[in-house]
């Protein structure tokens, strides 16, 4: 799912069902962050970092741990950028190497509900008004959590650039639909000063979406500007 919405120097790996995933050994450093955990939470750990590896390796980088830095970010091996996902019984794990992308932001759900309340959260008004409109046009899609989903994701890219907190409220997000209604693309317009790429401030941010397997997916990639 999620290496669909990529472009192709990005690796993606993922996990359906997670057992396997989750037996993967931990590193030492690691295995101190989940010392406390609980299960749940210990078995979605691991999975994510077992597909993290296996990215790694796919770009030819040696294994390494990935720990949590501020706010829970991962921190990368020196030269990559990536992002991490999990729900229930999926994972998967993003990177790509600096040179190519500026940054990136991954998020998959459940193709359900938002719980009560949440909607009034993380929408603008504008932004709920869009969502009936795709509702009305393609009942198919959980709408609000492919919204939430996209702006986890934009949070995602946002954080390694700036340091800095996004509120659900700073981000304007349209969701457009390819034919067949399963996929289509990302716009977040920020509404608050942009990082900047290059001595270039960034307005805003662009990914795809897609959803199956009773998962919707999400992602953002910031590229770097063009040689002028």
């Amino acid at each position: 799912m999620i290496e669909e919405l990529l472009p192709e120097p990005v690796v993606a790996v993922e996990a359906h069902g997670l057992d396997d995933a989750a037996h993967t050994p931990l590193y030492p450093e690691e295995e101190a962050l989940v010392a406390r955990a609980v299960a749940k939470r210990r078995r979605e750990f691991t999975a994510v970092r077992s597909c993290a590896r296996r990215a790694m390796e796919k770009l030819g980088v040696a294994p390494q741990a990935v720990l949590s830095g501020e706010r829970g970010a991962p921190r990368w091996p020196a030269g990559l950028i990536g992002s991490m996902t999990h729900c229930d019984g999926y994972c998967a794990a993003a990177l790509v190497r600096a040179t190519e992308l500026v940054s990136l932001g991954i998020d998959a759900e459940p193709d359900g509900p938002l719980p009560d309340g949440v909607l009034s959260a993380v929408a603008l008004p504008d932004e709920a008004r869009r969502l009936r409109t795709l509702a009305a046009e393609a009942p198919g899609v959980h709408w609000e959590r492919l919204l939430f989903s996209a702006k986890e994701s934009v949070y995602k890219a946002w954080f390694p650039l700036t340091g800095a907190w996004l509120d659900f409220m700073e981000a304007d997000i349209e969701i457009s639909v390819d034919p067949g209604g399963h996929r289509g693309g990302l716009r977040a317009t920020l509404l608050v000063p942009g990082p900047s790429v290059a001595g270039r401030p960034v307005t805003h941010f662009e990914g795809r979406w897609t959803t199956a397997r009773g998962l919707l997916a999400t992602a953002i990639t910031i590229p770097h500007p063009p040689h002028t």
